[in-house]
């Protein structure tokens, strides 16, 4: 599930706990790492960690004249950094980076899951856009003036992941933007962003010469999709707590405690056509087999149907993707009615643990 906040976060972990340290040796890897083994050796060394995006770069600097390596990690599913003694090196520990010290320590990229991988080189993806943290200027821009790209033809939901616009944006935090400006998340893309583009040119117009604390103040008090993008995440990494550091697992609770709407008891779920979860609040909460979850003809077009069976892919709501015939109501055009929120519903531990038996690795 690493997003944005955590590979900023993994980053800010490594040069925090590794800045003053000195590494020596060669790197070690796993005989299952999804990556290559790594040409590097050096009597002394220090690493330094960038990210951008669901990408992050780890640069092996020598303290002498050889040039330094650098590596782009992606985190996959479970990625994650964590320095700790070499002699209780953890489980799934697929790349090792060791201290000179002694007794020395490792930092260990360690992916429980496998998805995660590293290439060499210190070349961001090709085809990713600008980051929504670091480079968010460059990011809204790369949206609004492409907004006729067929990417923009699909449910702002799927528009959401796709990293050639929204790069860093992953599965929560597309529910939280989305729950937070009630915009329902089957809601074509370019409407959507194409409301948001008149809106600004509306406020060029009006107060053209508006100085930067002056659009600081008015993003903080009415913030926009694209503006959401950067704040939301933001928020997790301002966080009192941090709530993804490795020496602190405990600090799950306090991201469960601040999440709105992802997995959150109440909200419903359906399944996009890509195989993804999205969670978002409706004033339906439809039962097993009810009339209350069907769809309309308009949203059928999209894709969605009805599902009659208590299985692993039954959601909160009773609905997932397909294609069949057309129900006579709709739950999602009833959903719209976002100010009356949805009523509880207990979320079946195996219907939540499905979604990652599917997803596979992250974009």
């Amino acid at each position: 599930m690493p997003e944005c906040p955590e590979l900023h976060l993994a980053g800010r972990y490594i040069n925090g706990a590794c800045g003053g340290v000195v590494f020596s040796g060669g790197v070690e890897r796993s005989a299952v790492g999804r990556g290559p083994e790594v040409p590097f050796s050096s009597e002394a060394y220090r690493i330094s960690a960038a990210s951008r995006g669901k990408e992050l770069r780890l640069t092996l600097a020598p303290l002498g004249p050889a040039a330094p390596l650098d590596l782009v990690f992606r985190f996959g599913m479970s990625g994650s950094f964590r320095l700790c003694p070499a002699a209780q090196l953890p489980r799934h520990a697929h790349l090792r980076f060791l201290t000179r010290e002694s007794p020395p320590r490792a930092l260990c990229f360690i992916d429980a899951r496998r998805f995660g991988s590293w290439r060499l080189g210190d070349a961001w993806q090709p085809g990713r856009g600008p980051c929504v943290l670091s480079e968010y200027q460059a990011f809204r821009e790369n949206v609004l003036k492409n907004l006729d790209n067929k990417a923009f033809d699909k449910p702002i939901c799927e528009a959401l992941l796709n990293q050639k616009f929204f790069n860093g944006i992953g599965n929560y935090l597309r529910a939280e933007i989305l729950y937070r400006l009630k915009i329902p998340p089957f809601e074509k893309a370019r409407t959507v962003l194409e409301a948001l583009k008149d809106q600004e040119q509306a406020r060029r117009k009006k107060n053209p010469s508006l100085t930067l604390s002056k659009k600081l103040k008015l993003m903080r008090e009415n913030p926009d999709l694209l503006e959401l993008c950067h704040t939301v995440p933001m928020e997790v990494i301002a966080a009192e707590k941090n709530l993804f550091d490795p020496d602190h697992s405990d600090n799950y609770a306090a991201f469960k405690n601040w999440l709105q709407c992802y997995l959150v008891p109440g909200m419903s779920s359906l399944r996009d056509r890509n195989g993804r979860t999205i969670w978002f609040q409706t004033a339906v909460t439809a039962g097993h087999g009810g009339d209350k979850d069907r769809l309309c003809g308009g949203h059928l077009a999209k894709g969605w149907q009805a599902v009659r069976s208590r299985g692993a892919d039954c959601r909160n709501g009773g609905l997932r993707w397909s294609g069949s015939p057309v129900p006579p109501s709709c739950a999602l055009c009833l959903g719209r009615a976002w100010p009356h929120g949805s009523q509880r519903a207990d979320i079946p531990q195996e219907a939540r643990s499905a979604e990652d038996r599917s997803r596979g690795s992250d974009p």
